[in-house]
């Protein structure tokens, strides 16, 4: 294949500003493919057209544009000439084999001096397609669709529509930061934020060397596939068992998971302004655990001042498990690990944090140490998609 037509929905609805999400979901498709040999992408009325320089894997090609948000659907599509005699052929010959019992053809006419209109093709192939496969025609819900454009230089012909994964183009709403673990639920709200148009730096707390890697390592994979949606990544990687020993050595048991959070948060702000985001992520889902209940979470978002996030606050544990299976983060977060929140957890943490309690147990630790301590030994890792290839000395002689 070397040619696929890409539609999108919700861009469609963006009046004054279409051109400037339609120009952004051209690059992020550009950037998806860049290693199969791009020729081209051309904007056409709701639609894009992606033209490769040669013929490409079709399964390699489905799998990259269906990641990109953005795009509601899309057909893997043939070239031609701009003459019917030579479009029926083609479609004819291209359905040897193919069973269905019912079709329509689906024309748009992008060039208005072809001389025949859009009703006229469809009239003219659909009788022939009747006339092979003896399949009824059926406009409304059809077993088969043929898509026909016809272009000012060229016209193209393919078969059904591929989902696409929709929503805006990644960088359309803006930077925000991820407080990311290797648990279900953040990979599932960065991918829901990233689907609304946001770029998303990562941040994860670990509490090395108190506990083993196993979430580190969880995190750069989920990490890695996420970026199939955003090309480049950002993981920080922030040292957090030291902060945890030294309140715990501080507090007593009940409020310590609440300081935890609140310390969270005020490390991933001061990353956040770093990396000019305007917002903060979380994967709290209201009354999951202890922490993220309503007196909880009012208290624990007050030690920050940029807006907090949180995609999934409304489901259960269900819902979204079920949804990274869909995206495919399931296996990778399934697997045990040693989450640096249960460290030094209290067997009866606190529910409903009252904030004057909180404020008197943080008074008992200097707070911008602390602080200072998390972002001075933080260190970031970088990820691409497609991954970059290192030459191979040894192929060029080869």
């Amino acid at each position: 294949m070397d040619s696929v037509l890409i539609r999108y929905h919700e861009i469609a609805l963006k009046k004054g500003n279409r051109a400037y999400f339609t120009e952004l979901l051209k690059r992020n498709i550009l950037a998806a493919v860049k290693d199969l040999g791009a020729k081209e992408i051309r904007s056409l009325p709701a639609r894009l057209l992606l033209t490769f320089k040669n013929d490409v894997n079709a399964d390699i090609a489905i799998e990259r544009i269906r990641s990109v948000f953005g795009v509601a659907n899309f057909s893997i599509v043939e070239r031609t000439d701009r003459d019917i005699d030579v479009l029926r052929n083609r479609i004819l010959s291209s359905l040897d084999g193919s069973r269905f019992e019912s079709f329509r053809i689906e024309t748009q006419r992008g060039d208005k001096t072809f001389p025949l209109t859009s009703p006229e093709i469809n009239r003219q192939l659909g009788a022939a397609v009747k006339e092979k496969t003896g399949a009824r025609v059926d406009l409304m819900n059809p077993d088969f669709t043929v898509t026909v454009e016809v272009l000012p230089r060229d016209a193209f012909f393919g078969f059904n529509k591929l989902a696409g994964a929709g929503g805006l183009p990644v960088g359309a709403s803006g930077r925000v930061v991820t407080l990311i673990s290797g648990g279900f639920d953040s990979p599932v709200a960065a991918y829901r934020m990233m689907q609304r148009g946001c770029r998303i730096v990562f941040v994860h707390f670990h509490s090395a060397p108190y506990q083993d890697k196993t979430s580190q390592e969880k995190v750069r994979e989920l990490v890695a596939l996420l970026t199939r949606h955003q090309f480049t990544s950002r993981l920080y990687m922030v040292p957090f068992g030291e902060i945890q020993r030294q309140i715990v050595a501080a507090v007593a048991r009940p409020l310590r998971v609440v300081l935890y959070r609140r310390m969270m948060l005020r490390i991933g702000e001061a990353i956040a302004r770093k990396e000019k985001a305007k917002a903060l992520i979380t994967g709290e889902s209201l009354g999951q655990v202890a922490s993220q209940t309503l007196d909880n979470i009012a208290v624990i978002q007050q030690a920050a001042r940029l807006p907090i996030l949180r995609p999934l606050v409304g489901m259960d544990k269900q819902e979204i498990v079920d949804q990274s299976r869909r995206i495919g983060t399931f296996d990778i977060s399934a697997v045990p690990d040693q989450d640096c929140c249960q460290l030094f957890v209290p067997k009866h943490p606190a529910t409903k944090a009252r904030f004057d309690e909180v404020e008197a147990d943080e008074a008992k630790l200097d707070v911008k140490e602390l602080l200072r301590y998390g972002l001075d030994h933080a260190s970031n890792e970088e990820f691409t998609f497609p991954p970059v290839v290192a030459f191979d000395e040894d192929s060029k002689s080869s």
